[in-house]
């Protein structure tokens, strides 16, 4: 049975604790004294991509809690008849808890976790500190794993300074959902830059609907969205020396024009909306369309669903401007793991070719090129269509974040953002103190 596509995942971000800079140092040092007690998985790995199917041991797993997990553990009895001595046992948790746990266990001489999966904007955070076992050796010794099938868009999140640290779990990228209907009826096309993306939601805006709905929640939410405008009007996250690029002339005409639809198409006092409003929003006929995960089509096309009568009313199409805001959770095996080799058996089985499109036909978001085109996938998941859009929004996605203190860089950043569409800041001062943010913590 399918899983729904429907995630609470980025509902909401907690404010960005600061506990990285000082852990940077303090949690190597942890680390090695873990290993010289003869504690730490590193020293019971083979380094060795194939592990032996006889391979005993307990891989604990932290997990957040979305349908993509289910999707793992309907998987996991098909992984124990070819590692039947491998227990898995899969904790989950909302994302919330989530990093705080992880570093703890990271910390500790008596880990809680083998196997778990990180957030972008964790990355090179994690990778720094020493948190993360390098997988290189692992994948180019791991029999037909081809790596180079992965979107290079997600290996871009999974590699930190040229060692790859992670694998990809699941993808969530955005996309332009709209409803057809809406988009016929106003004898409109689907936007395809900037401009046309203003203008066509001003104009899907009726007495009773809103043309779009927004996120512009303080923080994470609007920082996430509003990086697609950005991208839209040709501006960048960050250049081409890893400096933020925020108060440049793209990024005032993709606020300034993020502004302007905020207060003429979205739906009224919104302004503290995230995901769970604008998809409800979506879903119920009040907004004619979102910028949202490429994986919110399918719950919003379910006759069982939140949609109803609307279900198989929706599309998905690259953002206007074909760039896409790129967020990545992906399978690592913790510096410290007490079981590393059973933990990449499972990982690399999970990730390989065939299961993955196999996780895939099942409901979970694209990693793996192949999986688009593969047949059990066009014939059981949500069709070609659908899938092909996936690949155009993956092959010209960009990370939010990367290098040290993403989270908190994004909480920053979208701080101010929400300040210049709250009115509180002009367009101006907000980049120019998002900049000068954003330098601060990359620092």
């Amino acid at each position: 049975m399918k899983i729904p596509m429907f995630r609470r995942r980025h509902a909401a971000r907690p404010t960005a604790t600061r506990w990285i800079p000082a852990l940077v140092l303090t949690g190597a040092l942890t680390l090695a004294g873990c290993a010289g007690s003869g504690g730490s998985g590193e020293q019971q790995s083979s380094g060795l991509g194939d592990v032996p199917t006889d391979t005993e041991g307990t891989v604990r797993v932290l997990m957040e809690n979305v349908p993509d997990t289910d999707i793992v553990k309907s998987l996991v009895g098909e992984f124990n008849q070819k590692y039947p001595k491998v227990k898995m046992e899969i904790e989950t948790m909302t994302f919330d808890q989530m990093r705080d746990r992880l570093v703890s266990s990271f910390q500790s001489a008596r880990p809680a976790y083998d196997l778990i999966v990180v957030d972008n904007p964790w990355m090179d955070d994690f990778a720094e500190a020493g948190f993360l076992q390098p997988l290189n050796k692992r994948i180019d010794a791991t029999t037909d794993y081809q790596p180079n099938d992965f979107f290079p868009s997600l290996t871009k999140i999974t590699d930190v300074d040229g060692t790859t640290y992670g694998v990809p779990f699941y993808n969530y990228a955005l996309g332009y959902i709209y409803n057809t209907r809406d988009l016929a009826e106003a004898k409109l096309q689907v936007p395809t830059d900037l401009d046309a993306l203003v203008q066509t939601s001003q104009r899907l805006k009726t007495d009773t609907r809103a043309g779009i709905a927004m996120q512009p929640q303080r923080g994470y939410k609007i920082f996430e969205e509003w990086a697609n405008w950005l991208f839209a009007a040709g501006g960048s996250i960050y250049g081409q020396d890893g400096k933020p690029t925020l108060d440049t002339e793209q990024a005032a005409r993709a606020l300034n024009a993020y502004i302007e639809t905020y207060r003429t198409a979205a739906p009224p006092n919104s302004l503290s909306w995230a995901f769970d409003e604008a998809f409800r929003s979506v879903s119920s006929g009040q907004a004619a369309s979102m910028v949202g995960y490429n994986w919110n089509l399918p719950a919003l096309n379910d006759p069982a669903g939140a949609s109803g009568e609307r279900a198989g009313q929706f599309a998905l199409a690259p953002i206007p401007g074909g760039k896409s805001a790129l967020g990545l959770w992906s399978w690592a095996i913790p510096a410290n793991s007490a079981t590393s080799d059973a933990a990449w058996a499972f990982t690399s089985w999970i990730t390989s070719p065939s299961v993955d499109a196999q996780r895939v036909a099942k409901g979970g978001a694209v990693t793996r090129q192949s999986s688009l085109t593969n047949a059990d996938v066009l014939a059981h998941g949500y069709g070609a269509d659908y899938y092909k859009t996936v690949g155009q929004i993956l092959n010209n996605a960009e990370p939010l974040t990367q290098g040290r203190n993403g989270e908190e860089m994004i909480q920053a950043v979208g701080t101010e953002l929400n300040e210049a569409v709250a009115g509180n800041k002009s367009v101006a001062d907000a980049l120019r103190d998002a900049q000068a943010a954003a330098e601060r913590i990359q620092k």
